[in-house]
């Protein structure tokens, strides 16, 4: 280590290709660093916002995928997954409402058409493998989790194309009733011990996707938010719901942020908007909706690698690592993978629409494979925890991908990335103290200073 090493301790962990490290506690990646290399400067007085969490999304398919492990493997999932202390500590989830494409076929929580009251509405089918994993996963995490629930679709008979899938709309005379469905949904789960933290309006209300799927305008969320939704919440006491609108791509979030932020009387209702990585990146626009209305919260609602499980793939994890640094560097305050869990064809899907996840199981060899995603993921939601606040963190080359925290304790936690295929060597500085340190070829590192965390778990696949 270089003889100016400064007095406050700084501990690393690093994922790395083509190496054993996983998380692998690595103190201090020192390095003769020569000048004019790279450097990454961090003032952690300048404080920006306040971090929920990070997490991925209860589907149906996770469920089924986890009831199929053995005791043991479902517990070592759990952990790896939850345990605040031995694994990534998830605490900020999501659930859909009724059916998505990562359910095992079409379901609604009330099949009667017609039925407005909502007499016959039930959860039983999440009762069967939903709940149990969430539940499983709240006794490991050892505290409710918050969790966002999301409709992919109305039942078929509120909708204009009598479907749930091939997007459709719906209908006007339902959106009250609508409205009355996620005040049961919400009261429902907390009655089995599963609080809800937020609901989104809709999952991608600009797809119509083969699968189960709705359209709105962004004038039909304004005005469904505004006039039901909103209003329904607070009817039941439910005011402390976060909503969340939007819920889709990157693309068009300024827009239609526009048109429901600019009706005072929905926005009041709104807490946030969420958002996805699917299509181009733009995460200009995150900073521009934050620009704007820098009193809503911006939140990543869903992101997953498509078109099968990608075992193996390295560039995966830093798909993962490149959103995050982006996002969180633009105000976004949590971040939510998509499907905790699939099995090893990146299914079930009821349309054969097969994802990747950050773990894998082959359920017939009762084994878990996790990806680099896994990895990637834990070096954001280890070490950054629930009211952390991002600080001031820039660095002298594109190279050197990175962003930084304070925690409640009072530890910084800085995270940076190279993607390049050459060492990278840099200097750091945080608050006025210098370390010379080097990241090796396509690697992420977390630097925790004056930290002490104890081992972590090793891979099971």
């Amino acid at each position: 280590m270089s003889s100016s090493a400064p007095q406050p301790p700084l501990r690393g962990w690093l994922t790395a290709r083509d190496t054993d490290a996983r998380l692998a506690p690595q103190w201090p990646l020192a390095a003769d660093v020569q000048p004019g290399a790279a450097r990454l400067h961090v003032d952690t007085t300048r404080r920006f916002q306040a971090i929920e969490g990070f997490g991925g999304a209860f589907t149906e398919a996770a469920a089924v995928t986890w009831q199929r492990l053995s005791s043991e493997r479902q517990q070592a999932f759990l952990r790896d997954c939850f345990d605040p202390v031995d694994g990534h500590g998830y605490t900020l989830c999501r659930v859909h409402i009724n059916s998505c494409d990562f359910s095992l076929g079409h379901y609604a929580h009330v099949e009667r058409a017609g039925d407005e009251a909502l007499a016959s509405f039930s959860i039983e089918r999440d009762r069967q493998a939903l709940l149990p994993m969430i539940k499983a996963a709240q006794a490991v995490a050892g505290r409710p989790l918050k969790i966002l629930a999301s409709p992919w679709s109305p039942p078929a008979w509120m909708k204009s194309n009598g479907h749930m899938a091939h997007g459709g709309n719906l209908l006007p005379q339902y959106r009250a009733a609508w409205a009355q469905w996620f005040v049961r949904f919400i009261q429902a789960y907390e009655a089995e011990g599963v609080p809800i933290w937020g609901v989104s309006v809709q999952n991608e209300p600009e797809a119509a996707q083969r699968w189960d799927s709705c359209l709105y305008s962004a004038e039909e969320e304004r005005d469904f938010v505004r006039d039901h939704l909103g209003p329904a919440l607070h009817a039941a006491g439910l005011a402390d719901v976060r909503i969340v609108v939007w819920d889709h791509n990157r693309d068009a979030m300024v827009e239609r942020a526009s048109v429901i932020y600019g009706d005072p009387q929905a926005a009041r209702y709104v807490w946030g908007l969420g958002f996805h990585w699917y299509v181009e990146d733009h995460f200009d626009h995150v900073q521009l909706v934050h620009d704007a209305w820098p009193d809503k919260q911006l939140l990543f609602t869903e992101g997953c690698q498509e078109g099968g499980p990608h075992h193996g793939s390295w560039a995966l994890g830093e798909r993962y690592a490149r959103s995050m640094i982006n996002d969180l560097n633009r105000w976004t305050v949590g971040w939510i993978d998509w499907n905790l869990l699939l099995d090893e064809h990146g299914g079930p899907n009821h349309v054969g629409n097969y994802c990747s996840a950050p773990v894998l199981a082959d359920t017939a060899a009762d084994a878990l494979h996790h990806q680099s995603s896994y990895w990637y993921l834990g070096h954001f939601a280890r070490f950054v925890k629930p009211g952390a606040r991002r600080v001031l963190c820039a660095a002298t080359r594109d190279a050197l991908e990175a962003t930084a925290f304070v925690n409640p304790d009072g530890q910084c936690a800085v995270i940076a990335m190279n993607r390049g295929e050459d060492a990278l060597p840099f200097f750091l500085t945080i608050d006025g103290q210098r370390w010379c340190l080097q990241l090796p070829p396509r690697s992420m590192a977390t630097l925790l200073c004056g930290a002490a965390r104890g081992p972590l778990p090793a891979d099971t696949a």
